[in-house]
């Protein structure tokens, strides 16, 4: 599988061309929950004095997702901000902090953060949550997988009872988890869209 990232570890990395220049800093994350998937990400210039950039790169435009940069082709790939934020929803606490309801109507937690593929797919594979005693009896933060349809909404985040069986202590082994999900369901996650979109964090 590939790489994971949380959604939260993206905030100030460096956006690099592939000619080695950098041209910004990630400011948030700009996410279409119905989708599943991140669509870009606004910009801050690099520095302490510098603020928020005109221009944002839309998802299609990432080159790869590094564990210490984002790449980009070069700045040609950059956008009108409100071009780019009207793709998604930018992130401002819409799922973050937004409790965790089984479609069997248990809550078993609330959000801490959203995990992603990192590389060329933005795709969002499962959440960080804070447990409550009906997932976890010591209510540790663990990883539960995200169902074929993401339904999000500033009230609750819905997720397949089924993912409780396959929640991670940590990132490096949600990946396994979230292939187990997979297999034991026989589906990936589609592409298709739910009528209930949100931000991200």
């Amino acid at each position: 599988m590939t790489s994971l990232v949380l959604a939260s570890e993206l905030t100030k990395r460096v956006v690099v061309t592939l000619g080695g220049e950098a041209v910004a800093q990630i400011k948030d994350t700009v996410f279409d929950a119905g989708a599943g998937r991140v669509t870009g990400f606004t910009l801050s210039g690099r520095g302490l004095l510098s603020g928020p950039l005109k221009q944002a790169l839309p998802f299609s435009g990432v080159h790869a997702v590094g564990p210490s940069a984002v790449m980009i082709p070069s700045e040609a790939v950059l956008e009108d901000r409100d071009a780019v934020v009207r793709s998604g929803d930018a992130g401002h606490g819409q799922v973050i902090g937004a409790p965790v309801v089984t479609d069997e109507g248990t809550e078993v937690g609330t959000v801490r953060d959203v995990v992603i593929e990192a590389g060329t797919g933005g795709r969002v594979i499962g959440f960080e949550i804070a447990a409550n005693e009906n997932l976890d009896r010591r209510q540790r933060k663990v990883f539960i997988p995200r169902g074929q349809t993401l339904s999000v909404s500033g009230q609750a985040l819905v997720v397949p009872a089924r993912a409780s069986h396959f929640v991670a202590e940590d990132l490096p082994s949600f990946g396994a988890q979230v292939e187990a999900f997979h297999a034991q369901t026989g589906r990936p996650y589609a592409d298709t869209r739910s009528p209930v979109e949100g931000g991200l964090a």
